[in-house]
């Protein structure tokens, strides 16, 4: 089912975009992040290529206050207005239009869909329209709506996918942060979820930043990109031929 072009909010469009400049972070004495500086720009689609362990999560973290860089900053741009985001509680961030659809989807599994997709809805300025954001996220996945009272639990894991997805945009975002959105899924799912998130980013007039190891499904919805490995971007992709054409997405990705 094609969306409609009708974005949920009946308000301004505005444009959105978030800079991430020198941030360092990690845990404790581990430092993660080295320096990091990244961009996505309105209305682009933007992966951050990487595998396992190399920092690509600690950094989504880093935009929604969950961890505090030690060093750097996070920009966001919005409107016109410059506000850095370092610093901020985690619903700040998520109020000022930023969400996160999260490695592992971290559903709530004793609540049914519905449920979850209300707990979305947490920004203010989505509060007074949860009836329609629920008629916009059932129309984009409708086995959800088949499926409202169902216990997220116990769902399949690209229906919890589906979820995750639909629960960002319950709180209306201008940026999406998209956190390995293939994890756990079977090929033909992740081509589905991958084409279900360039849609969304056409109807909602989206800026994302996505996460993910999976190349090949990357690049389907990718503006441009970045590698990073042992937490430090070591290539920045201008387009996706770029990214085709160096030598560690070769070896790593295409078995050149």
């Amino acid at each position: 089912m094609k969306l409609s072009k009708t974005p949920m909010s009946k308000g301004p469009i505005l444009a959105s975009s978030i800079s991430i400049d020198n941030v360092e972070a990690g845990y404790g004495p581990v430092q993660v992040l080295h320096g990091v500086t990244i961009s996505a720009n309105d209305g682009e689609t933007v992966v951050l290529l990487g595998s396992n362990g190399n920092g690509k999560s600690t950094l989504l973290k880093c935009i929604m206050g969950i961890v505090t860089p030690t060093a750097g900053q996070i920009i966001l741009n919005l409107d016109g207005e410059s506000i850095d985001i370092i610093g901020k509680a985690p619903q700040e961030i998520v109020g000022l239009g930023i969400a996160l659809v999260p490695e592992g989807r971290r559903l709530f599994p004793s609540l049914s869909v519905e449920e979850n997709l209300i707990l979305g809805a947490f920004r203010k300025a989505a509060r007074a329209k949860i009836n329609e954001n629920l008629d916009f996220v059932f129309e984009t996945f409708p086995v959800l709506l088949e499926r409202r009272h169902q216990l997220a639990g116990s769902m399949s894991g690209g229906e919890q996918q589906m979820v995750a997805v639909a629960r960002a945009l319950m709180s209306e975002p201008k940026i999406l942060l998209i956190d390995e959105p293939s994890v756990g899924l079977a090929p033909i799912l992740v081509s589905r979820m991958i084409a279900k998130i360039k849609e969304l980013k056409e109807v909602r007039n989206l800026t994302i930043l996505m996460a993910e190891q999976n190349f090949n499904q990357a690049i389907k919805i990718a503006d441009r990109g970045y590698i990073i490995v042992h937490g430090q971007i070591e290539f920045e992709g201008k387009n996706v031929q770029d990214l085709k054409n160096n030598d560690m997405i070769k070896q790593y990705y295409l078995g050149a």
